[in-house]
């Protein structure tokens, strides 16, 4: 059995959905999950369809082909086909902090993920062991100011060579430049310490506790080079009182980026996410 995820987006207008719905049908295919959208402000129209198809002599290419000159022109259709056979490839970008790097080893470890991880990527040795424990390479590439560039065409090497599809910052402590940026628009993937907007600078904890916050959360978005601009994905926070430590809100803040960091990895690599004018649409 063949499944296909189908994302679009279009200008709204009439009998969009009963066009693709008779097409998939027409091609021998059986619809086990439909989804849709109208952005009213913006006109747009976004849909996520999720097929079957049983015969033997099915093809995902020819499926794409007639699909585009069939109904994509038609409509001036923005859109993608996914096949199931093919998992997405993720690459881990990692520093020191091993929270969330342990979390998403763990899950794709147990089989949560439906993804691939082909190397992990560091400016530091520290997490090694934890690579080598389960078993994925580990690239070290150090990052200094004079050595930046070279160590993203390094990267951009690496990447390539794996046909990775999305980059996971881990808690990666580099700002990632226009360069892997524009290679992978909408598919780098950052977790944030903290709801957006919210407390800038290296300790937002600490400067969280001074004004006695009554919550604190983590939001997880795709990388802009606008810093913590991006698409947001996916957002949680945690009640907290005037009773938590410092020490507490660290803790707190941890276990919410590892759960926010793994959610909108699942979102992203099950096809998900569709992202318009720096907003996202998230199917359920």
């Amino acid at each position: 059995m063949n499944k296909i995820t189908l994302l679009i987006h279009c200008k709204d207008q009439s009998n969009i959905i009963a066009n693709v719905t008779n097409f998939v049908a027409v091609n021998g295919g059986n619809i086990v999950y439909l989804d849709q959208h109208v952005d009213r402000e913006q006109d747009i129209f976004f849909m996520r369809l999720e097929g079957e198809f049983l015969s033997n002599n099915f093809s995902t290419a020819n499926f794409k082909e007639d699909f585009k000159n069939e109904l994509a022109e038609k409509f001036e259709m923005k859109w993608r086909i996914y096949s199931s056979e093919k998992k997405p490839k993720m690459a881990l970008f990692i520093s020191k902090y091993d929270h969330c790097l342990y979390d998403l080893l763990g899950r794709y470890n147990s089989g949560e993920l439906n993804l691939e991880i082909p190397f992990i990527i560091s400016n530091h040795t520290d997490l090694k062991p934890i690579a080598d424990n389960f078993k994925i390479p580990f690239y070290h590439i150090p990052v200094t100011k004079d050595t930046k560039e070279e160590a993203e065409n390094k990267q951009l090497e690496l990447l390539e060579k794996f046909n990775i599809d999305f980059i996971v910052l881990a808690r990666y402590m580099q700002i990632v430049s226009g360069k892997l940026i524009n290679k992978y628009p909408n598919k780098i993937i950052n977790i944030h310490h903290s709801f957006l907007p919210a407390f800038v600078g290296a300790k937002p904890y600490h400067s969280a506790f001074k004004r006695g916050v009554k919550i604190i959360g983590a939001t997880s978005h795709y990388v802009t080079e606008e810093l913590d601009a991006g698409p947001i994905i996916e957002q949680d926070v945690a009640h907290v009182t005037h009773t938590h430590s410092i020490k507490d809100l660290i803790a707190k803040g941890r276990d919410l980026e590892k759960i926010v960091l793994a959610n909108a990895v699942k979102l992203h690599s099950n096809r998900k996410v569709m992202v318009y004018n720096n907003k996202t649409v998230i199917f359920s």
